[in-house]
């Protein structure tokens, strides 16, 4: 049993590292770097015209990560954009899980992708023509402190990238960036040690990276890399990979969120935090990565009483028979706010876990880190938010199980 243990803990860092975490390292830079160029200009257009607002919402929130989601948050309570557009944006996002899914299955990415997107701007019209949300914006206007007195503490607060941060979505000393920048901690002191760990040490993590990708790439053309020029080479490269991401996410203190409002703001605007930032949230993602494929090796070995195939047995004929189950589920994760869970539940679909249906209801229900900005601001706002995307969630994620299991389960 325990040989069995180490076996799976090995087998879960290769497959953490090697299969996922390398190519969502090469993904991140890709996408890291188009955000870079474009930043704030979807932002800039949105509100520029209000019948556009929630297919504009949707496009930023189809961008894999969290950064075009939660651009958008601030622009409800400051009346630039329309509730239903908030709630576009969120069901359209999938966070960190995309560069999971994207990594490992592009195809299915693509399909989620799309459905998702189609339902966000479904739902954001319909709430937009009832004028829901309309109250939540009133109730946050009446709210509302006087700009003298808001400028008068602003300017005795810390601002440690006052030379560097230029804002998107609001303005330096209202009310939005009071609490994004400074009632909440919007970043790492820069004082610190796990600052000064992340942002001295991220080209050693690049070059991991970059080591791994040639040998997941090698393995990819069915090149044995546990033989080349050291015995087990890539069970070795793929713990030194796994620990270094660990080590970098402990050191960026997160663990739920990856993405603050502050941090998406500073690596649109300056390719080195680009560079610094992906290097955080790829280790985010590996380390989540590694405990969902080590929770699931293990879960199957204990439900087979010490016998992995046996395991795997039970939990086919398992899934089977309580795949519509699974959609509400997924659903609900999609309720907590942050990436972490999200992305183990993504990482489970990429095991077999779980129906497409499932993968499409918590793409629909969650909203990654995008939520976080929100609930500082106006927690009514983000409550119903999530509401909204739940029931959308299961609405659409009940008919795809049906139509999945009858035309495309054998």
């Amino acid at each position: 049993m325990i040989g069995e243990i180490i076996d799976i803990l090995l087998s879960s860092v290769n497959n953490a590292f090697i299969d996922v975490t390398v190519f969502v390292g090469a993904v991140l830079m890709i996408f890291g770097y188009i955000n870079y160029k474009q930043a704030g200009k979807l932002v800039e257009s949105i509100g520029k015209s209000k019948k556009a607002q929630p297919f504009i919402g949707a496009l930023l929130g189809l961008t894999p990560g969290c950064g075009g989601a939660i651009f958008v948050m601030p622009l409800f309570p400051a009346g630039v954009v329309s509730f239903g557009t908030v709630v576009a944006t969120l069901i359209a996002t999938m966070g960190d899980s995309a560069f999971v899914l994207m990594s490992v299955m592009p195809k299915e990415y693509i399909y989620v992708s799309i459905l998702s997107f189609i339902v966000a701007i479904i739902v954001g019209y319909i709430l937009d023509y009832f004028n829901i949300g309309q109250n939540l914006y009133e109730d946050i206007k009446s709210r509302t402190k006087d700009k003298s007195r808001l400028k008068s503490v602003h300017s005795e607060l810390d601002h440690p990238f006052e030379d560097t941060l230029e804002h998107i979505g609001h303005e330096e000393g209202d009310e939005i960036d009071m609490i994004l920048h400074h009632d909440i901690k919007g970043h790492q002191d820069v004082d610190s040690f796990g600052y000064k760990f992340t942002h001295s040490l991220y080209p050693v993590y690049w070059v991991i990276i970059a080591i791994g990708l040639v040998l997941a790439i090698m393995d990819l053309f069915q090149i044995d890399i546990d033989n080349l020029f050291i015995p087990n080479l890539g069970t070795v490269f793929s713990i030194v990979g796994v620990g270094m991401s660990v080590l970098m996410m402990i050191m960026s203190k997160k663990f739920i969120q990856d993405d603050t409002h502050e941090e998406a703001e500073l690596k649109a605007l300056d390719i080195k935090e680009t560079i610094i930032h992906n290097a955080q949230e790829t280790s985010f993602i590996a380390t989540w990565v590694f405990v969902a494929y080590l929770v699931y090796e293990i879960f199957v070995l204990v439900l087979g009483g010490g016998s992995y195939a046996e395991g795997e047995a039970l939990m086919t004929s398992f899934l089977s028979q309580t795949g519509l189950i699974a959609v509400l589920v997924g659903a609900l994760i999609g309720m907590i706010p942050g990436c972490g869970p999200q992305i183990i539940f993504v990482t489970l679909y990429t095991r077999g876990m779980v129906p497409f249906a499932a993968l499409l209801a918590n793409a629909i229900s969650q909203d990654g880190d995008a939520l976080f900005p929100l609930i500082a601001i106006d927690k009514k706002s983000a409550l119903w938010s999530t509401v909204y995307n739940t029931i959308a969630a299961i609405v659409f994620g009940i008919p795809a199980y049906l139509i999945e299991m009858k035309f495309f389960i054998p």
